[in-house]
């Protein structure tokens, strides 16, 4: 009995050491996509702080120009993909925060009320001048290192802003001519995961439909209400990404692509905030127990194709025509719908269902109006023929 004890609880251990190891692996290799996905900014700060150092030290001859490469580093970890005016308030607000320290500090000493009064000072300054809140923070954090890293022995002389200045300056360069981002493929991979959303909540709702799930539905709601962070990762992406393709010449050919996403957004936030309203319909035809016809849920599916293939024909302007035809057909299912019942969920949800089908179709390149009348005609047809 002794001898089989340990053999017992080994084997009944061995499921969870294999866990436990596979989960090992997997974050392993988590670890390892997320450092090859941030390669690419590390490279950059590399670059720019060796090279913000060189400057400063052999063209300026500084001999120790110690927030050269740290006004680099801070300056593109801000600024990976930000707007063009950002990253100057960035690279200035750190100009101005080391500057204004050692005024400060030269003036009135070293200490902990004086550490207050230069960032007070700097916080001040910077909103007098009329820049962001971006602006204010770097010029404060930069004044702090001054005042309690390295406070000025020497009286004023304005060579440590003139490191951080290139330092910053090292950083833009290389952000934007070095190593520029990519808007295109900035925006796609911003839009992506709006669009998969957005056809999975479709799904989800035709599904809980189908299944009078109240659980179902109440999870495609809340689904539903989670893509509004997505969306606004998509909303920077474009923003940024047309900076990104005006300021880097050699990215300036994509500036078309990003605009279609730009008219894209648009339509998709509109038809985001239809299919949060029709997710709440069909939760309200659950709930209320109302008869909703199985053409619902066809239209439903048909909608989630389209915005799939929305997201492909945004990367290829000549598969627009690819989004129209499912999105027609669910207008047209729709049309059916309100022949055979007329229940107030049941209008509600054919409503936001041609609603949403306009937007795709005004995403995929179509003025309103000929969104507009392609989805009455559609469900037109269906309902007379």
């Amino acid at each position: 009995m002794t001898e089989e004890t340990p053999r017992g609880l080994g084997e009944r251990a061995q499921p969870y050491l294999e866990e436990a190891a596979l989960r090992s692996r997997a974050s392993a290799l988590a670890r390892a996509d997320d450092l090859r996905s941030v390669s690419r900014s590390i490279v950059q700060a590399m670059l720019a702080a060796t090279v913000a150092w060189l400057v400063a030290t052999e063209i300026v001859g500084h001999a120790r120009p110690f927030f050269a490469p740290v006004a680099a580093i801070i300056t593109l970890g801000l600024t990976v993909g930000a707007r063009g005016r950002r990253a100057v308030e960035v690279a200035l607000g750190v100009t101005l925060g080391i500057a204004v320290g050692d005024l400060v500090i030269s003036a009135i000493g070293v200490g902990w009320w004086q550490l207050a009064v230069v960032i007070g000072a700097t916080m001040s300054l910077a909103r007098l001048l009329g820049s962001g809140v971006m602006f204010a923070q770097q010029a404060a954090v930069s004044a702090a290192l001054v005042a309690t890293l390295q406070p000025p022995s020497q009286g004023v002389t304005f060579a440590r802003s003139v490191d951080a200045l290139i330092g910053a300056g090292t950083a833009l360069i290389v952000s934007a001519l070095v190593f520029p981002v990519h808007p295109g493929q900035m925006v796609r991979d911003a839009a992506a995961p709006v669009l998969d959303e957005l056809a999975g909540v479709l799904d989800d709702v035709a599904d809980a439909l189908e299944q009078r799930d109240r659980r179902r539905i109440q999870a495609a709601l809340e689904r539903a209400r989670d893509i509004e962070e997505l969306e606004r990762d998509f909303r920077e992406a474009v923003e940024e990404g047309r900076d990104a393709a005006r300021v880097a010449s050699p990215r300036r050919r994509t500036l078309g692509l990003v605009d279609a996403y730009a008219d894209a957004f648009i339509q998709v936030d509109l038809a985001v905030r239809n299919v949060r309203v029709l997710a709440r319909g069909a939760r309200r035809a659950i709930d209320l127990g109302d008869n909703i016809p199985p053409e619902v849920c066809g239209a439903l599916r048909e909608l989630a194709a389209a915005v799939r293939a929305l997201q492909e024909a945004l990367d290829d302007p000549a598969r627009e025509d690819a989004v129209r035809p499912p999105a027609l057909r669910a207008a047209a299912a729709s049309a059916e719908v309100l022949e055979r019942t007329g229940n107030l969920s049941s209008t509600v949800i054919v409503g936001q269902i041609r609603s949403t089908a306009v937007d795709l179709l005004r995403g995929s390149g179509m003025t309103y109006e000929e969104a507009a009348e392609a989805v009455r005609t559609a469900a037109g047809v269906r309902a007379t023929g």
